[in-house]
């Protein structure tokens, strides 16, 4: 009834507004007929009477109703208030749209249910559309805006968040948003949510804008400009352009919204943490804002443009003209970048290509989803031409900002994207491609950053697996080998016979040959043996890099050795995976050879003067040392690498006419498999001796400890015979520190203590399932209830690691994972 008044008031309003002009306008005339005045006002009397009335119902129906029903108990009601309200206020503007309705409105910003405030925020929005209207919200405006920004910044449901900016969007425009504001909305470029960075975009870009405005008006206007730039050359994208201004403003303005160093290194802290390096590659905060501006600057779009941009160096600016003052020497000097900002400009460019790639492959299909040959040859072209643009960027990229390991890791992410299809196609794209490996090859001799190294094993990963540039990429990763291992070899001799040697640079060595492991089969390099003499040692160096990096872990030195403890333990962690790698390669070669038609290797991998390393390290670190989890997970790797001969059976060995079509035998054919399967692997597959299993034991309750203290949980009491590992030296506990530190540390301290126990617990649990514990007591059955003795108490990612311990979750996750196929034997 209130919504029909309010249509009946809005009718009476315009039918009396509409009979006053005309009666006003009659007035206006020579010669005015005085009876037509007086009919004309007797109508607008008539008008305002009954507009009276209507009002006096309306304000009776809201006072009587809804001042009740809008904080109704039921959050339906509520929802259906605000709606009834703004339907109103749109309807009748003249009634109720003034501070004293939409206070109401105000109010219900702070409401419990999530719809009820999303139904307000759509209602205001509407509101600061009505540009007509706008000045009727200023006093209201400033009552809620802090409300208004609040929810944008801090509300629970990433769904309000977004329709928040977009109204606060509405609000910049009237200009009734204070600077403070506008910075404060504009870091939400930042956000973890992809919902709030897509909704900030265009408000984040009218803040380049702004910005972009002000400096083209500090340098004389649009006049200014074209003195100083002139036309945009498109073929030459290396010249001057406005757009270098507009790139110089974003990156001025994302350097100002970034909160500092502290996140940055606690973001690095967490990627570097990863056990392996080229992990799965994780997008900074600059390049995911990237992704939400990029259709709302259309400037990055042109990512040559960008280039272009890295490539000039402002440094060798001239000073002509006017004493300096010239508009193009103001210009140029406005364009200058400060080391962080050429990063994150990097970062940018890099993630401009990719979504310059996605939407060619994008627009290939049209509406309805088909393709079409026109659309596909249009998308080619784009990739083609991109892809041979980046391999003349890239170099030049490199030469110029391969010096600085941050810049360099940005730049080597950019190969990542390039699709080397089209360098198959060319007939001079082996050539191209071979010059690009150099210039990557450079980075990975000359850097000792692990992101630098892990950038260029992944790009030398991707040439790989492409066919025909294979033997290019081997060839290069050849020379690789061949440096590192000389340099490893020459290394270990000079430590062998001086004291005082390059700790250092063997640190180095090492890093690349385990990155290097990572990604190319490294079988015969870890096994040759030199027959050259050392530069710095008499006897000759003839063992093979395997038997080098082992008696490195061997020698591994207590925490009690000197000064160089960090540098030493470093080295020891990277010939651990070094040789974990190896180990791998190792497993696949009799595996490869089981299941095809070729036989087995007569000589099977010796594992035990790596696995009694691990040990020793064990033994002689002690608490949560680095070294010593990454000796912990190492061993678990490796018995467990090697235990996956149990199930293993041939398809077509020549010793059998049998064929199997699984690599898992199922439990019917265990004993074919076992009778077709050489007598020697059986050797491979061993338990973990107990005494590892002690340390190993020990090892995951300090990790169980400090995660707890770290999240503060408690754990259940351990009996009497539980295997425990307290600090050697009370006094170094980190706990008091740790709790003093601020929230960001703590929770970055708290997220790493947590992976750290998961990751050891998930390669527990995997021994335990591939029966690497000796059965028994003592055992298996041990580590299983040390696993599930605090399942349920360290949080719900540890519990689900303990949880595939049990067989029929496991199976079921199996069978998931494979797609509804038969899960395998665990047994």
């Amino acid at each position: 009834m209130q919504s029909a008044l309010c249509s009946v008031y809005s009718d009476l309003a315009n039918s009396t507004a509409n009979t006053l002009r005309q009666k006003e306008g009659e007035q206006k005339k020579k010669t005015v007929n005085k009876q037509r005045v007086a009919d004309l006002q007797n109508k607008v009397s008539e008008g305002e009477r009954r507009t009276g009335l209507v009002d006096t119902m309306l304000e009776n129906i809201f006072n009587a109703v809804y001042v009740h029903r809008y904080r109704d108990v039921d959050p339906k009601i509520r929802l259906d208030c605000v709606t009834a309200l703004g339907d109103w206020i749109s309807t009748a503007p003249d009634k109720f749209f003034t501070a004293q309705y939409l206070r109401y409105l105000g109010w219900v910003l702070s409401d419990t249910s999530a719809p009820t405030r999303t139904e307000v925020v759509k209602q205001l929005s509407k509101l600061y559309k009505r540009n007509e209207d706008i000045g009727r919200l200023h006093g209201f405006t400033e009552r809620f805006r802090p409300r208004f920004v609040e929810m944008a910044m801090r509300d629970a449901e990433p769904g309000i968040r977004a329709a928040a900016v977009g109204m606060l969007d509405l609000v910049r425009e009237t200009g009734l948003l204070e600077p403070e504001d506008i910075d404060n909305i504009g870091r939400l470029i930042f956000d973890s949510e992809p919902r709030v960075r897509r909704a900030v975009a265009s408000f984040f870009a009218e803040n380049i804008n702004d910005l972009f405005d002000s400096i083209v008006e500090e340098l004389g206007g649009e006049e200014g400009m074209a003195e100083a730039v002139g036309e945009d050359d498109p073929d030459d994208p290396d010249v001057p352009r406005r757009s270098w201004l507009r790139f110089k403003c974003l990156a001025q303005v994302l350097q100002l919204y970034s909160s500092g160093d502290e996140e940055e290194a606690a973001e690095r802290e967490i990627q570097r943490a990863s056990f392996i390096a080229g992990g799965p590659e994780v997008n900074s905060r600059f390049a995911l804002a990237a992704q939400a501006v990029y259709h709302g600057l259309p400037d990055i779009k042109d990512w040559e443009s960008l280039a272009g941009y890295l490539f000039y160096d402002n440094s060798t600016v001239a000073v002509n003209g006017e004493g300096g003052k010239s508009p193009e020497y103001l210009f140029r000097e406005r364009c200058q970048l400060n080391e962080f900002e050429q990063t994150l400009l990097l970062e940018i460019l890099n993630e401009c290509v990719k979504q310059r790639l996605l939407e060619a492959v994008q627009s290939e299909t049209d509406k309805k989803g088909k393709k079409t040959k026109v659309r596909v040859d249009e998308s080619r072209e784009v990739q083609e031409n991109t892809a041979l643009r980046l391999a003349e960027v890239i170099p030049r990229l490199l030469r110029k900002f391969g010096a600085n390991p941050t810049t360099a890791v940005a730049v080597l992410r950019l190969e990542h994207v390039l699709n080397l299809e089209i360098f198959e196609e060319l007939r001079q794209g082996s050539t191209m491609y071979a010059s690009l490996l150099d210039d990557i090859n450079k980075q990975f001799l000359t850097h000792v950053d692990q992101g630098v190294l892990a950038e260029a094993s992944i790009a030398i990963l991707h040439g790989r697996s492409f066919d025909d540039l294979q033997e290019v990429t081997d060839s290069k990763l050849q020379e690789l080998w061949s440096d590192t291992i000389d340099s490893l070899r020459t290394l270990v001799g000079a430590k062998e016979s001086d004291e005082d040697f390059d700790l250092t640079g063997l640190c180095n060595t090492v890093s690349r040959i385990a990155n290097l492991a990572s990604v190319a089969d490294c079988v015969n390099v870890f096994e040759s043996e030199a027959r050259s003499q050392s530069k710095n040692t008499a006897e000759p160096i003839s063992a093979s890099p395997a038997h080098l990096l082992t008696g490195l872990i061997s020698s591994d030195p207590d925490e009690s050795d000197g000064g160089r403890s960090e540098d030493r333990g470093q080295l020891t962690i990277d010939c651990i995976k070094a040789l974990l790698f190896y180990n791998m390669w190792l497993v696949r070669s009799p595996q490869t050879s089981l299941t095809s038609s070729t036989s087995p290797p007569r000589h099977l991998p010796d594992t035990s003067a790596f696995a009694s390393a691990l040990l020793t390290v064990m033994h002689t670190r002690s608490g949560l040392d680095p070294v010593r989890i990454a000796a912990a997970n190492a061993s678990l790797d490796l018995y467990t690498l090697y235990a996956s001969f149990r199930h293993l059976s041939p398809q077509q060995h020549p010793s059998s006419k049998s064929q199997t079509n699984n690599l898992t035998t199922p439990p019917n054919n265990k004993g074919k498999a076992a009778a077709h399967r050489p007598t020697n692997l059986d050797s491979l597959v061993q338990t973990i001796p107990l005494d590892s299993q002690t340390c190993i034991l020990a090892i995951f309750a300090s990790a169980e400890k400090h995660h707890a203290r770290l999240s503060h949980r408690g754990l259940e009491p351990a009996p009497d015979d539980a295997v425990d590992d307290a600090p050697e030296d009370p006094e170094s506990d980190p706990e008091e520190d740790e709790d003093d530190a601020g929230g960001e540390q703590a929770q970055t301290r708290k997220l790493l203590a947590e992976k750290q126990l998961c990751e050891l617990a998930g390669k527990m649990v995997l021994a335990v399932v591939g029966r690497v514990f000796s059965p028994g007591a003592e055992g298996e059955a041990k580590v299983r209830a040390r696993l599930k003795r605090n399942e349920k108490r360290l949080g719900g990612d540890f519990r689900e690691v303990v949880a595939y311990l049990e067989e029929k979750k496991r199976q079921g996750k199996e069978k998931a994972r494979s797609g509804g196929g038969g899960a395998a034997a665990a047994a």
